[in-house]
C-alpha cells in the first residue's frame, strides 16, 4: 500500500479534558468533521496517546504548499458551520499545538523499478 505523500503537513496535538476524550471524539466527528472534509480535505489521520504525554487527540492533514494551508484555513475559519463546533468543543480542549513539518525525501525510502 503506497501513501500519499504530502510535502507540508500539520501536526495537530489537542490535550483534552480528563476523561472527556469520548465526549470530544464525539463532537468533533459530529461537528468538525463536515466542516473539515469540505474545507481542508481528507486528513491524513486521527490518532491518541498511548504512551507519554496523556489525553491527546493527534490529527494531520496535508497539504501541497504554505498558500494551500492558508486558503484551506481561511474557508474553514469563515465556513457559517466551524463556530458550532468550536462552542461545543470549547470546554474539553485544554490545550492546542500546531505544527506544520515538511517531508524529508531519503534515498533509501525511494522506490526503485525493478
Amino acid at each position: 500500500m503506497r501513501i500519499l505523500a504530502k510535502p507540508l503537513v500539520d501536526h495537530r496535538v489537542y490535550t483534552i479534558a480528563l476523561r472527556k476524550m469520548g465526549e470530544f471524539i464525539e463532537v468533533f466527528d459530529r461537528l468538525a468533521m463536515p466542516v473539515l472534509l469540505e474545507t481542508l480535505g481528507h486528513p491524513l489521520g486521527f490518532h491518541t496517546s498511548l504512551v507519554g504525554p496523556q489525553n491527546q487527540f493527534v490529527h494531520l492533514w496535508g497539504y501541497d504548499s504554505l498558500a494551500d494551508y492558508e486558503q484551506r484555513c481561511r474557508a474553514r475559519d469563515a465556513h457559517p458551520d466551524f463556530p458550532a463546533y468550536l462552542a461545543a468543543s470549547e470546554h474539553l480542549i485544554v490545550a492546542q499545538e500546531t505544527r506544520l513539518i515538511r517531508s524529508v525525501a531519503l534515498p533509501r525510502m525511494q522506490r526503485t523499478s525493478t
